[in-house]
């Protein structure tokens, strides 16, 4: 089933959203908009697919190859579009974005070279991508804590009608609302690529005898956890609109920082393979001995 998706299958979503989009110049329709959404996000679904399919299909090094690349590029602006595109209903991005996403897709499927890279390559490619995903997650986490505990304080202030502190001039509310906002988005897309490059790192360790790292790595654990808070924080502030006020988006990027308290915790409090160079185990060296013997000397036998 995964292998009959394919680029075309994907390709072809996009290109009527793009068609959808074009359509806005024309005339209005009241349908439109959801049409839009329902083809990319469609389209966006044949992508995954076809992404996954390549990730257990591909032995030895998956989603290293350029036209992985560009495939991966493709999907982030996708993504990206759909994001927009929800809060920003009347703007046309797609006109500027699924032309780049077509461009993308049009180069890996008739220019790049499908050949996975080497394990030492694509490990290290990897390597980066995973280590700074999860910094920059962790840092739109501690940016969302920092904006949230101003906007406690700003909101405070106007409540009980205090005049400002001289010298502390906070942002409006409205700015830090839409801050802490996106510190979650961002935080969750960030730290959503460190999880997915990790697993895949997992699978592409330099050494094809290395035992990949547990599941059970307290690391592992802590990070998937606070992943697993994002996206929950996100779906509440996605389905639930009042959930979008500022106190709320405030206390969900509080909370956000109790996560990553405990996996920075767990990173230096528990023993961890985590980052930790891993290599296969080498096999005991057989020793050979010598009979020196007159016996196995006469009959020319000397090995044991």
């Amino acid at each position: 089933m995964l292998s009959g998706v394919s680029i075309v299958c994907f390709a072809v979503s996009y290109a009527v959203a793009l068609g959808l989009e074009v359509s806005r110049l024309l005339f209005r329709s009241g349908v439109r908009g959801a049409a839009m959404l329902a083809f990319a996000g469609a389209g966006l679904v044949a992508h995954s697919i076809f992404l996954y399919h390549r990730v257990v299909s591909t032995p030895g090094s998956p989603l290293s190859s350029q036209q992985d690349w560009f495939l991966i590029a493709a999907w982030v602006l996708v993504v990206t579009y759909l994001y927009l595109v929800y809060y920003h209903s009347k703007s046309p991005f797609g006109l500027f974005i699924l032309p780049l996403v077509l461009g993308l897709i049009a180069a890996a499927a008739f220019f790049a070279d499908a050949e996975p890279y080497a394990r030492g390559p694509a490990s290290r490619i990897w390597g980066m991508i995973h280590g700074a995903s999860i910094l920059a997650g962790a840092v739109a986490v501690l940016i969302g804590f920092v904006t949230g505990l101003m906007y406690l304080s700003q909101a405070r202030r106007l409540k009980h009608k205090l005049p400002p502190v001289r010298g502390f001039n906070l942002p409006s509310l409205e700015w830090l609302q839409k801050a802490n906002a996106r510190a979650v988005v961002l935080s969750v897309l960030m730290l959503g690529v460190g999880v997915l490059s990790g697993g895949i790192l997992n699978r592409i360790t330099a050494d094809p005898n290395a035992a990949p790292l547990p599941w059970t790595d307290p690391v592992v654990i802590s990070t998937m956890l606070m992943f697993a808070w994002l996206v929950v924080a996100s779906g509440i502030t996605l389905a639930y609109r009042p959930a979008r006020a500022g106190h709320k988006v405030a206390y969900l990027t509080l909370a956000s920082f109790v996560f990553l308290v405990i996996a920075l915790g767990a990173s230096l409090m528990f023993d961890t393979e985590h980052g930790n160079p891993r290599t296969g185990e080498e096999k005991p060296a057989v020793e050979e001995t010598v009979d020196l013997s007159p016996s196995a000397i006469s009959t020319g036998g000397g090995r044991a």
